[in-house]
């Protein structure tokens, strides 16, 4: 096999498990791993090649569960809150792979405290509905201190090895979390110098540390968040690291879990929607930054009742729709109470998408982790080229806006590909991009002049080389555009592709 035939098995290899990551939510990915890694275990135990009585894992592992979904259950009453049943049965399982299964009842009462005080954990210690530190750590340390047990994390067995590597690999490429998993392997192995890719550290590194709600949003940090908690772990105990590791992140992340009312739902084109939301407070963000959004429903589909949704509105809105509300207006990001979100609605749409498109004004919704580094450069001189695909275009939606209201005009080229001109959202203010700001916009109708190639690209794009691309749309599509970037010569680092953990 040649060189060039390996990387192009490798390359489908990779969009194969692109596609698969693409298909299913963070948490559900997390939820089927950790049950792998049960069943695994249970397996290795039944065959005595792991150390623990199977029958007590199971039993454990059920009174866990009980536990954990009555606790979240009544604190989401008391605190009148969604909730996120995969939430409750992943925080469950890390804890029946961490905590050694009961043969004893004097046993019973860690494994119970453990369970309350990781649920209680996501509403006591919280601020603005915002839970600051990792459940399970909470719930790890906190009955420690009370009973004076610790967990023996005994899943770090030499045989579960394979399993947790792999496994881990896939939630980290989906999450894109390997900036921190990195810096903090880093950290253990400069300060050890021993090998370091034991199962424990594994485990602890891909479940615990990489948890989106609890983690920096951007790289830099991140980088500094693994590599702080890999040195945490030198000196205390991992859930102790950990929790250190929440505190940083919390000093140096966005506090925002924002109550949003409907105010308006409008139809931008033959399938797309937007809604538009007032916050019950203000929202500093950049143009094409994202937010995790929780809507509770009856009956969620597999895909839960999170979503991850561009902002699609402008920071500097709130000076049009709300004259007397408060609007603070800088180079860096602005503050507003108006936040505007578009979506794709299609034949048979989530449960989430349902209970989102039957939302009436007045209805409620919750938003929380801002993050997203698909932001404009700092230098306005940099010429930028947008491909946008479908309800792609909801960032450049909010950078265009932005520029708008500002008048700031650079050098940019949008391309904005659809599969009917039905398809096309916001065309009145795409066309003030080209009279106000001196856009270039071209739209490519692909049901009549198929995919946007590398000869479109060259004509459109002359100077490509010299340019910034920004990429946002379907999965599939993004990584065409990437593909073919690349193979015209295009950096890999003048192409910046939008990206969302939960998806």
């Amino acid at each position: 096999m040649t060189p060039g035939h390996r990387r192009s098995v490798f390359s489908k290899m990779l969009n194969l498990i692109d596609t698969f990551l693409n298909n299913i939510t963070m948490y559900r990915l997390m939820l089927y791993y950790l049950l792998m890694l049960w069943v695994v275990a249970l397996v290795f135990t039944l065959g005595g090649i792991v150390l623990v009585n199977p029958l007590a894992l199971l039993v454990s592992t059920l009174f866990i569960i009980f536990i954990c979904w009555v606790t979240n259950t009544v604190f989401a009453k008391i605190f009148r809150v969604p909730t996120n049943p995969e939430s409750v049965y992943i925080c469950a399982l890390i804890l029946s792979l961490i905590l050694t299964p009961a043969t004893t009842t004097a046993a019973i009462p860690l494994l119970f405290w453990a369970a309350v005080f990781s649920q209680g954990s996501k509403y006591l210690l919280a601020i603005g509905r915002k839970h600051l530190f990792n459940p399970v750590a909470c719930g790890l340390l906190l009955s420690t201190l009370v009973l004076h047990q610790f967990a023996s994390w005994w899943i770090g067995t030499l045989p579960m090895w394979p399993f947790i590597l792999a496994g881990g690999l896939l939630l980290i490429r989906k999450i894109r979390r390997f900036d921190l998993v990195f810096s903090f392997f880093l950290v253990v192995l400069a300060i050890t110098r021993q090998v370091i890719f034991e199962p424990t550290l594994l485990f602890f590194a891909f479940v615990m540390c990489s948890e989106p709600l609890t983690t920096p949003p951007t790289k830099r940090l991140r980088i500094l968040y693994g590599g702080l908690i890999g040195l945490g772990t030198l000196y205390f105990t991992p859930e102790i690291a950990l929790l250190i590791g929440n505190f940083f992140s919390y000093l140096v992340s966005p506090k925002y879990r924002l109550l949003l009312k409907l105010q308006q739902k409008l139809k931008t084109s033959a399938n797309t929607f937007d809604f538009i939301f007032k916050s019950n407070q203000q929202l500093a963000f950049l143009p094409g930054q994202y937010l995790e959004w929780t809507l509770g429903h009856n009956q969620p589909d597999s895909r839960g009742n999170r979503r991850y949704f561009t902002i699609a509105s402008s920071p500097t809105e709130d000076k049009m729709n709300y004259p007397a509300a408060s609007c603070e207006v800088s180079l860096r990001a602005s503050s507003c109470h108006t936040i505007r979100i578009g979506i794709k609605s299609s034949e048979q749409p989530s449960s989430f998408k349902q209970a989102l498109l039957s939302m009436k004004k007045g209805d409620r919704i919750i938003a929380s982790q801002l993050s997203g580094e698909f932001v404009l450069p700092k230098d306005p001189a940099i010429p930028l080229t947008f491909l946008a695909g479908g309800i792609g275009i909801t960032p450049f939606r909010s950078m265009i806006k932005y520029l708008l209201d500002k008048g700031e005009s650079r050098p940019i080229i949008l391309i904005y590909v659809v599969n009917k001109e039905t398809d096309i959202a916001y065309q009145k203010l795409l066309s003030q991009t080209q009279t106000k700001l001196g856009f270039q916009l071209f739209y490519r109708i692909t049901g009549k002049e198929g995919v946007v190639d590398e000869a479109m690209i060259k004509q459109k794009v002359p100077d490509y080389q010299k340019r910034l691309f920004y990429l946002s749309g379907p999965h599939g599509m993004v990584t065409y555009f990437e593909q073919l970037l690349l193979t015209m010569g295009v950096r890999g680092n003048n192409i910046k592709t939008d990206f969302f953990p939960g998806y």
